[in-house]
């Protein structure tokens, strides 16, 4: 693919994304009450795999406006090798696979060139297929109520973040490496405690001692701006992994960051994959803590009967 046509994916999208910002929907907090799968990450029904960066807010897009029932993904040719079909006549969705090659002239070389590339493919829910064996198409039973917040509370717990609580705010200062936030009882609901420690946690994720962003620059600056965009970003995918709604924090930043997408075609994919690295980031943590509590009582249960 020429330059051109990299320019022109990224302006497309861009685009896209844009003008769903001025019409004041923000691609990675959909009104999830409007679809019937609620708030869930999209994956591939044959590999299982979660999609990632810009192609979450893709994917959750086409959802919401196509009022698909389901976060399960195939290729036309993934459809045909399980014995489905994709429907004549749907339209499918393009998703983008980003990295870097070295060419074959300069491999072996001190100073070779790794080239960056963008492919693109084309997906289709699987509501827009016909035959597909059971298990891609079953409902996905949602995490019971009373397990959500539990769930958040270990994530957080897991993390290790120091996390003050008190006062009327809520913030992360990289100088003390610590998360302010108001009492829960500070909150309507419960819940919102949690989405707005999430939301921290992916200023705090970013810290030169974990992912190395930048999050020293004043208030107002595009730096500070692109900072803000990427943890609404990293909460969204946190809270939908949890089954929780997402929500924005930060909805009076939309206009600057309209202005950043506007001047940067580029600054929409950059956020969107830090975004989801600092979410596998963090929910590395809670993976790793249930496997150690899985180490440290191996061999102590009774062995199960058959």
């Amino acid at each position: 693919m020429s330059r051109s046509q990299h320019a022109d994916l990224y302006q497309d999208v861009t685009d896209r994304i844009v003008a769903d910002l001025e019409s004041g929907i923000l691609p990675w907090v959909q009104p999830w009450s409007n679809t019937a799968c609620g708030p869930s990450l999209p994956h591939n029904a044959a590999t299982k795999r979660n999609y990632s960066g810009i192609n979450l807010l893709l994917l959750w897009g086409t959802v919401h406006t196509q009022g698909f029932t389901s976060q399960r993904w195939l290729t036309f040719r993934q459809a045909l090798a399980v014995g489905g079909n994709v429907r004549k006549g749907e339209k499918g969705t393009t998703v983008f696979y980003a990295d870097r090659f070295v060419p074959k002239s300069e491999s072996g070389s001190d100073d070779a060139r790794a080239i960056p590339f963008l492919k693109r493919f084309t997906v289709f829910n699987v509501d827009q297929c016909d035959n597909l064996p059971d298990e891609m198409t079953a409902c996905i039973a949602p995490p019971a109520e009373a397990e959500i917040i539990p769930a958040a509370d270990r994530l957080i717990r897991a993390t290790g973040a120091t996390i003050r609580v008190g006062g009327n705010k809520a913030f992360y200062m990289p100088a003390l490496d610590l998360i302010q936030v108001p009492p829960q009882q500070a909150y309507d609901e419960p819940v919102n405690w949690h989405r707005t420690v999430l939301h921290e946690l992916g200023h705090w994720s970013g810290n030169e001692k974990r992912l190395d962003r930048k999050l020293s620059n004043r208030f107002g600056t595009y730096d500070y701006m692109a900072e803000e965009l990427i943890a609404e970003i990293v909460s969204a995918f946190l809270l939908a992994k949890l089954g929780i709604t997402p929500t924005v924090r930060h909805a009076d930043y939309c206009g600057n960051w309209i202005t950043m997408l506007k001047a940067d075609k580029r600054a929409i994919f950059t956020a969107a994959r830090l975004a989801s690295a600092a979410a596998d980031y963090i929910l590395a943590f809670d993976r790793d803590e249930a496997r150690e509590v899985e180490a440290d009582t191996e061999g102590l249960a009774e062995p199960e009967l058959a």
